[in-house]
């Protein structure tokens, strides 16, 4: 079984965050969960669904457990509590500045730290723009020690008819950037004479 953390803090994009967790919510997972303060209020302001009233929603074959985030003694801040990935998503440029100058000051950015000195798997779904140059900085930083940043931009190589499809797609690909295989969307599979999605 995985053992996954994910994070929520008060960027915008918290319906990223909520299909993500309703589609772990009925894997085979155990599942960690961590907000913030904003990332509780945010969630509330853009789902228009508190918090609590979403967790205690959840049903499936997930594990599901709920941290809060100035709880230091949780066991994910510990190294020695395995997790295979953490997903921060959204996350902000002040959670991943906090990240990358190493300050573990509440759970969230204690467990993300201690991703990185056990170079376990971290993915950090930032959500700005446009990007200045501390944030830019802060980023590459991250990246140098592993950290895998995936803004949460749409494809539309796949066609998506809906909002929920571009949604959808989002979060399949961080998950399987995360090592969480998927059917949320279909990945591109190039085929002759296509053009792939990047092509110059």
């Amino acid at each position: 079984m995985k053992r996954l953390i994910l994070g929520v803090t008060g960027a915008s994009g918290s319906i990223l965050a909520k299909r993500a967790i309703e589609y772990l919510s009925g894997e085979a997972v155990e599942l960690h969960l961590i907000a913030t303060d904003y990332g509780q209020r945010v969630f509330a302001y853009e789902t228009g669904v508190e918090w609590d009233a979403f967790l205690h929603s959840l049903s499936g074959g997930a594990r599901v457990s709920a941290h809060d985030a100035g709880d230091m003694f949780a066991c994910v801040a510990s190294g020695s509590y395995p997790i295979d990935t953490m997903v921060v998503m959204p996350c902000s440029m002040s959670t991943a500045g906090k990240i990358a100058s190493g300050a573990g000051d509440n759970l969230l950015c204690r467990a993300a730290d201690v991703c990185i000195k056990e170079q376990r798997r971290l993915v950090l779904v930032v959500r700005e723009a446009p990007l200045s140059g501390i944030h830019l900085a802060n980023l590459y930083k991250l990246a140098r020690c592993g950290t895998r940043i995936f803004p949460p931009v749409p494809a539309f190589y796949n066609k998506p008819q809906t909002w929920d499809e571009a949604i959808d797609a989002i979060v399949g690909r961080v998950l399987r950037c995360a090592d969480v295989e998927n059917g949320l969307y279909k990945p591109w599979i190039g085929g002759e004479g296509v053009l792939p999605p990047n092509a110059d």
